[in-house]
């Protein structure tokens, strides 16, 4: 390794650069993979493709495709892992994506879509755990939360691409927009994450494997983290994959929130992930991520008190305005409860979340079966924030944790 005032010495022009890179794969895996089809949806509902039972069922194996994917990323870590992974998982994804435009049965696009998940839950934890290594090697380590930005830029493109293509696209092939942007996105972000230079090491190299093997991933103090984070993810997914659809349901036809609820959940993200770590940096993370599950919970409360307009607005902007910083808090929270855990921790933590998300739209789905609402089953989201909320008051301050430890 160089001297460290050579490492901290890189332009920076090669980091914004890193994290751009970064940014651009989550956007195409993260927002033109699985959240592409929040806005298609009522589209492909309108065009007899899809019933609400069976866009519930697409959406799950999609999710189950994610956990399978970041469960992958926690077997294979390593950087050697990740310099094939990464690139494998892109080209699954273009692939799916371009199977996508093509298929109109539901059980094959069923396979496809679990497929695309498969590859959007590995690169979603192996492209910032090795732009993370790469900047912890240069002293830039604080500015890796920036990748996500591309999650809330990507939204807002998703949202673009579907109300641009609307009226002259159907059925299968409103999926062309995403395929078309999706090719050259995935060459040039890989190509600039394949030039970072981080050492590949062994497994049992270094302290921090050693460290990692002293330290229990789940302990009394990271329990209930991860039990907030299960409630988190199962509160957030129900408007992140349903909105549109309800405001169809609950709008008159041409209603411009029909398109516009995903244009809000879009504008809300893109500045969260800043709003977040700052808030989180200021009054420290553990109050930030009580505030920031109560502001959601409060979000998916007024979709089910509020029917209509003001209902989908409200929930668009709080829930789009504090999913990422939910994200963001926890990743930090669970690092400072187990400093040495490394990419592994962030997979489990991946993983995790997923579980929950899959586990959304198949109760929703279940529910409609049993003769329920898609508006009445928003509630399952209120009761999963409140879960959240409750165990992320359980969860101790890292640093008084850590003296009990001692």
């Amino acid at each position: 390794m160089a001297p460290s005032s050579l490492q901290s010495g890189v332009p920076n022009r090669d980091v914004l650069m890193a994290i751009t890179a970064g940014a651009v794969i989550l956007l195409v895996v993260h927002t033109l993979g699985r959240f592409y089809y929040t806005p298609l949806l009522p589209y492909l509902v309108d065009d007899g493709l899809l019933d609400p039972q069976q866009a519930a069922s697409l959406a799950t194996w999609n999710y189950l495709g994610y956990l399978m994917g970041a469960m992958l990323a926690i077997r294979w870590h390593r950087i050697d892992h990740i310099r094939f992974l990464l690139p494998l998982s892109l080209a699954v994804h273009v692939l799916t994506t371009l199977l996508q435009t093509q298929v109109e049965q539901v059980a094959v696009l069923d396979a496809v879509r679990w497929l695309n998940g498969v590859a959007n839950g590995v690169v979603f934890v192996q492209a910032p755990a090795l732009i993370l290594e790469w900047l912890v090697l240069r002293n830039r380590a604080s500015m890796s939360g920036l990748v996500y930005l591309g999650v809330g830029i990507g939204l807002l493109v998703s949202s673009g691409l579907v109300t641009f293509s609307a009226d002259w696209l159907a059925g299968p092939d409103r999926w062309w927009p995403a395929l078309i942007l999706s090719v050259p996105l995935c060459w040039w972000g890989w190509r600039r994450l394949s030039q970072l230079d981080v050492p590949v090491r062994g497994e049992k190299d270094g302290n921090s494997a050693i460290a990692e093997g002293k330290s229990p991933l789940f302990d009394r103090a990271s329990i209930p983290l991860f039990l907030a984070y299960t409630g988190a993810g199962l509160g957030y997914i129900l408007p992140m994959t349903f909105l549109p659809l309800l405001a169809k349901m609950q709008l008159t036809e041409g209603a411009w929130l029909i398109d516009g609820s995903w244009l809000i959940v879009a504008l809300a993200t893109i500045p969260s992930a800043y709003i977040w770590n700052h808030l989180g940096a200021r009054i420290g993370d553990l109050p930030a991520i009580r505030i920031n599950f109560v502001i959601q919970l409060l979000g998916v409360l007024a979709a089910v008190i509020w029917p209509g307009a003001v209902g989908i607005v409200l929930c668009g902007m709080l829930v789009g305005g504090t999913f990422l910083g939910t994200v963001l808090l926890t990743q930090r929270i669970a690092r400072a409860l187990h400093p040495h855990q490394g990419p592994r921790l962030s997979a489990a933590m991946v993983a995790l979340y997923a579980f929950s998300q899959m586990a959304g739209p198949w109760l929703v789905k279940q529910w409609l079966a049993f003769g329920g609402t898609l508006e009445s089953a928003f509630w399952i989201g209120v009761g999963a924030l409140i879960w959240g909320l409750v165990f992320a008051c359980l969860v101790p301050q890292p640093e008084a944790w850590h003296r009990r430890q001692d």
